[in-house]
């Protein structure tokens, strides 16, 4: 029974080291793309089509 209070309390220990070091690494600006903001204005847009004739409702007396 003590060999699951001994897993356990590493087990813990672990994730809260792999959160701390998570949250260095984000501060630290790993994470942050430089690289797509630059290449974006190189990425189609999609085509915008224009409206056809029918589908544009007319004011009729």
């Amino acid at each position: 029974m003590s060999v699951i209070y001994i897993v356990l309390t590493v087990s813990v220990i672990v994730g809260m080291a792999f959160f701390i070091v998570f949250l260095l690494a984000v501060k630290s600006g790993q994470y942050d793309d430089s690289y797509t903001p630059s290449v974006r204005m190189l990425f189609e847009d999609e085509l915008v089509t224009e409206p056809s004739k029918e589908s544009i409702q007319t004011k009729s007396d």
